[in-house]
């Protein structure tokens, strides 16, 4: 079962324990141990794979993240559980491949996938990777390692992935992507503990800035794995809130498009040239996300002039609390 983070692999695990432990009583059954369990790389879980591969047990279930991604053969593996959104296709077949190897032993001639984030949109989608050519190594031809830069830090790419210098403990260290990943989403969970709760500290631009400064490298996480996971037209409320709690994330054109569509029957209420102002103030958010929406200078924009400007959000009151409840319709999931 592929979970959206390591906390969420935990709650997984323990939900189906659960269910197990309900079924086992009803159905006067001893329980099998262990039966569902966390196996990623900071989980005690990954002792079990032996058993798993050896299929010691007919039945088990495996919470993970990435683990079982690549590297690991389980070929008695007969169900894979798409609990994460997932966007690279590369990524989507190495978790699918889990379950494509047959096993005679056991009888296992086919595998189920049960996907509740439409993960399987991915079948057929083509993938290129680019060729690397081999080259007779010596001291002269091959130069260092050389980090490149994105949004200031040094990331390094290998052989054996991508890991980032950053500071641990007060130390610059190599990080990988996934652990430091790991490390905003665990950061991002702990100062807003529900993603009710991080949306409504998102739409306050005072408590938006608390929260990003209180986040690894003083803000500038999410910034960076934005720029490495090639999210670039998705604002920076949809990098998080995928990352801590597994939300399929929007880009900016398709939220600003939700906001008009579903809540045509809100703007048609309203005053022509406000229901105007507000689509046009959507459109910003298009163009630059949160931080444009909130800029001062966004009233002085042409499309909003023409619009009615903030003089037709004054007609109703304060524009300020307009804009709040704009933004909790333009973040509603």
């Amino acid at each position: 079962m592929f979970c959206a983070r390591d906390q969420h692999a935990d709650a997984v695990a323990s939900a189906m324990n659960n269910l197990y432990a309900d079924w086992c009583a009803t159905n006067v059954r001893r329980r099998a141990e262990p039966y569902a369990f966390k196996c990623t790389a900071a989980a005690a879980g990954s002792d079990y794979i032996p058993d798993l591969r050896g299929a010691e047990r007919h039945h088990f279930i495996a919470t993970t993240v990435d683990l079982l991604t690549t590297g690991v053969d389980v070929p008695a593996v007969r169900n894979i559980v798409f609990f994460k959104y997932v966007r690279s296709p590369i990524a989507f077949y190495q978790m699918v491949g889990r379950g494509t190897r047959l096993y005679p032993p056991t009888g296992k001639l086919m595998f189920r996938v049960w996907d509740y984030t439409n993960a399987t949109r991915l079948f057929g989608t083509e993938f290129v990777t680019q060729a690397r050519v081999r080259r007779d190594p010596t001291p002269e031809a091959e130069p260092p390692e050389r980090p490149i830069r994105v949004e200031g830090f040094d990331v390094h790419v290998t052989d054996a992935g991508r890991y980032i210098v950053t500071s641990v403990d007060g130390k610059a260290m190599p990080v990988t992507v996934e652990e430091y990943k790991e490390r905003l989403a665990a950061k991002l969970v702990e100062e807003a503990p529900s993603l009710e709760i991080f949306r409504g500290r998102w739409i306050a631009p005072t408590e938006r800035r608390a929260l990003l400064a209180s986040l690894p490298d003083g803000g500038r996480a999410p910034v960076l794995v934005r720029a490495l996971e090639e999210m670039t037209n998705y604002d920076l409320y949809d990098v998080l809130a995928e990352l801590g709690y597994g939300m399929a994330p929007r880009t900016r054109s398709e939220r600003a498009d939700s906001f008009t569509y579903k809540n045509e029957p809100w703007l048609r209420e309203l005053p022509a040239r406000t229901g105007a102002t507000l689509k046009a103030l959507a459109g910003q958010f298009e163009r630059g996300g949160t931080e444009e929406l909130e800029n001062p200078q966004v009233f002085q924009t042409p499309d909003v002039v023409r619009a009615g400007g903030l003089e037709a959000l004054k007609a109703l009151g304060k524009p300020a609390e307009i804009l709040r409840e704009t933004k909790e319709r333009l973040f509603a999931a």
